[in-house]
């Protein structure tokens, strides 16, 4: 069974041991995973999306250790690039024959079982690639995407290399968000306010008692960021 590393906040750690990892993420065509790393004999290689992952997740990382069938389908590639369709053990060989195996991920295009999650162990922060590998050198994109305000070093790159379009404004994400209909445009646009500075969670209640429990998840995540009596009266 091939052991494979997810990288995660260490708010959710506990959660994951006690109800596995959600299919949260999106694939190459669409479907709802997970993302991981295959252990590899390097420990930078095995957990490089580190140091990229700390510039779209607020609070500490941690490594949740995975262990699914060798049979799993996966797919599994460089981010950017379609991947191939191969078994979760001929994903790991692959990845383990690769001379240079940075910017490749495998996606298992379902959720985590709790059974499947091993342990949750600390990391070092600043280990990994950021941006890109071999971004050392290169001129940095500086949109809203690539340097959030906030990250560290962010406002420097952004003043010698300026990003005209401006960010959303709270307003034009909230209206974005009132104007989702299906399940998936719901998600995504709550997931968008993620690092925002956001006004009372009153104006999300309305998503409290949706039928999908996937939009309620996200609903919880995204309240995790509020403060005040109607954050906590939600979460509650």
């Amino acid at each position: 069974m091939p052991n494979l590393v997810h990288v995660t906040t260490q708010r959710h750690a506990a959660r994951l041991l006690r109800g596995g990892v959600a299919a949260r993420s999106r694939g190459w065509d669409g479907e709802r995973g997970v993302y991981a790393m295959a252990v590899l004999p390097d420990f930078t290689l095995t957990h490089q999306w580190v140091r990229e992952l700390r510039r779209w997740k607020s609070g500490v990382l941690v490594a949740a250790d995975l262990r699914i069938p060798g049979d799993e389908p996966v797919t599994v590639g460089r981010y950017g690039r379609e991947p191939q369709r191969l078994t979760a053990a001929a994903a790991t060989a692959l990845l383990r024959d690769l001379a240079d195996p940075r910017g490749y991920e495998i996606f298992v295009p379902r959720s985590i079982r709790p059974t499947e999650v091993r342990r949750i162990r600390a990391l070092p922060q600043g280990v990994g690639w950021r941006h890109l590998p071999d971004a050392h050198g290169r001129r940095p994109c500086t949109c809203p995407a690539c340097h959030q305000p906030g990250t560290p070093g962010s406002a420097a790159v952004r003043g010698r290399y300026p990003y005209d379009p401006p960010r959303p404004t709270k307003p034009q994400l909230m209206a974005e968000l009132r104007a989702a209909v299906t399940s998936d445009e719901i998600i995504s646009a709550l997931y968008a306010l993620a690092g925002r500075r956001r006004g009372g969670a009153e104006e999300l209640a309305y998503l409290a008692g949706h039928p999908d429990p996937e939009v309620r998840e996200a609903l919880a995540d995204v309240l995790a960021y509020y403060r005040g009596k109607a954050a906590r009266d939600l979460r509650g």
